[in-house]
């Protein structure tokens, strides 16, 4: 390894391709050169790859272990939802602040002590007396998967550099495709042989595995520039997100003319305009509203929205509904499930290489009506009688319809991006992608549980059918069969939006993307368009 030369008593970084590897982790932090590719970047993707997995599988865990972890606590449906939605409105919340964060403070700390904080308290969780504690330390759970949602691409990015970005990004999307194979599968054996504490405990001994990993394998990056942080804009946006959340949830357990739902209803509507008041006149803003000018990007960035509502809510949902209606373990319903993961994650590859054929606005609109399809023929089938190999075919349509959606809609978006502007319009996408999520399993667990009187919604959670008489059945299959209607509404609007996007691409003449039918735009980066996740 060639020595860095000492300036002024700093520390230069090493030139591009030089170095030991993925970098010396106890090397001062440089202004360096941006971008600039490390000497083994694939090293530091085996780390950022590792702790990012950890946190996909403990999404898809809870959701299969939920009925378990409730039964033991005897939780209220409201704490049931909590359960869920304290991790995620609270990844969804922090997830620019922290992206703003590293810039100043430094990506690689700011990586390692999130994933510190998230296997810690995985840790602490598996100890925790009540319900309430659990939910607390699922906020801090959710701190740390902020961190390095929030920080993986771009650590990515750093180390492989322009020119070979698609290649470092590829097949970090395709790990965190296979990723959600891994969850419901362990999550059900775990929950119903190992006890629910060994969910959390799960994460542990792969979290210190991906932190000693992290800690020897990702080098020293350069600070981006020290933009100042927008602090009440954040607690704006947690504040907004979190009452209409709250709203939602209240709305499930007590009903929706309760005091909590028109409460967290009247904060959210004071607290959203302020919000955007904010972000239109702070220089530094966390979302910036102005790309929401570009028609293309509004149009796409709302399909998306809807299209993740429609996804995260069909594999929510069947989760519950396997072990309450159908009787499943929660072994058995983490293998049912199975089907959607390894359809995405096959389609989403697939997609890609239709991309070459096919413009990308089309591919969009195509994965919607698969999507659309799937969720359709579901609506009759939810039933404790339907043979499982229909359920399970129609999940896949759905998978496989976003998917497909998915590559598309995002090529679209990107392929019309000044490469300066990437990094800003990917960080707001995956923002509205995590929105979709929390307000999908707000709304899911809210119409089906308000299908059941007051005093038996908490056996939703709980996957007991067996306390339920033959008429709670009854009301509770028609609570998800709400449910599933409003995700078939979601899947409708994306297809809608998704259409007028390229029927107005079509009507304009403009070209954008990589099909044969748009082409990418001058100024762009090839390496941005095809890799960024």
């Amino acid at each position: 390894m060639r020595r860095a030369k000492r300036r002024g008593g700093g520390t230069e970084a090493p030139p591009s391709g030089t170095g030991d590897g993925a970098g010396t982790p106890g090397k001062p932090e440089t202004s360096g050169t941006p971008g600039a590719p490390v000497r083994n970047p694939w090293r530091v993707l085996s780390a950022v790859s590792l702790g990012t997995v950890l946190l996909v599988v403990n999404i898809s865990t809870l959701n299969i272990a939920l009925p378990v972890v409730v039964r033991h606590f005897d939780a209220s449906a409201s704490a049931a939802g909590w359960l869920l939605l304290a991790f995620m409105l609270t990844q969804t919340s922090l997830l620019v602040v922290f992206g703003r964060m590293a810039d100043v403070f430094g990506r690689r700390g700011t990586y390692l002590c999130g994933l510190a904080a998230f296997t810690v308290a995985s840790l602490l969780a598996g100890f925790a007396p009540n319900v309430e504690t659990l939910i607390a330390l699922r906020v801090l759970q959710g701190v740390g998967g902020a961190v390095l949602l929030a920080n993986g691409t771009a650590v990515i990015a750093w180390a492989f550099g322009p020119a070979r970005l698609s290649q470092g990004l590829g097949v970090y999307l395709g790990v965190l495709g296979a990723a959600p194979l891994l969850g419901p599968s362990i999550g059900g054996y775990l929950a119903g042989s190992a006890g629910w504490q060994w969910v959390f405990w799960f994460n542990v001994p792969l979290g210190a595995l991906a932190l000693g990993w992290a800690f020897l394998s990702l080098p020293r990056m350069p600070r981006g520039a020290r933009e100042p942080i927008d602090v009440l804009g954040a607690v704006l946006l947690t504040g907004w997100l979190g009452a209409l959340v709250i709203a939602l949830s209240e709305a499930g357990s007590r009903g929706w003319n309760g005091p909590a739902t028109i409460a967290g209803a009247v904060v959210c509507a004071l607290l959203f305009p302020l919000f955007v008041i904010r972000q239109r006149r702070i220089r530094h803003p966390l979302v910036d509203l102005a790309l929401f000018g570009d028609r293309g990007f509004t149009v796409g960035s709302l399909a998306a929205l809807f299209n993740t509502l429609a996804r995260f809510g069909t594999l929510l949902l069947l989760a519950l509904f396997l072990q309450a209606i159908s009787g499943m373990t929660p072994a058995q319903a983490g293998l049912a499930v199975l089907p959607g993961p390894l359809a995405g994650m096959v389609a989403a590859p697939v997609g890609g290489f239709l991309g070459r054929r096919v413009a990308p606005r089309t591919l969009a609109v195509a994965g919607s009506l698969i999507t659309s399809a799937g969720l359709a023929m579901m609506l009759p089938l939810l039933s404790g009688h339907t043979p499982y190999w229909l359920v399970a075919l129609c999940l896949a349509l759905v998978s496989i319809g976003s998917g497909v959606f998915t590559t598309g809609n995002t090529a679209a978006i990107l392929a019309t991006v000044p490469t300066e502007r990437l990094g800003i319009v990917n960080g707001l996408r995956m923002s509205l992608v995590n929105v979709g999520n929390v307000l999908s399993a707000a709304l899911c667990l809210a119409l089906a549980a308000s299908a059941l009187a007051r005093d038996d919604r908490h056996l939703l959670y709980q996957g007991a059918a067996a306390g339920l008489s033959r008429d709670s059945i009854g009301d509770l299959v028609a609570g998800y069969q709400r449910a599933f209607t409003l995700l078939l509404v979601a899947s409708l609007i994306c297809t809608f939006a998704s259409l007028s996007n390229r029927l107005v691409r079509v009507r304009d003449g403009g070209k954008a993307g990589n099909g044969p039918e748009e082409k990418a735009p001058r100024g762009k980066s090839c390496a941005a368009e095809k890799g960024a996740p």
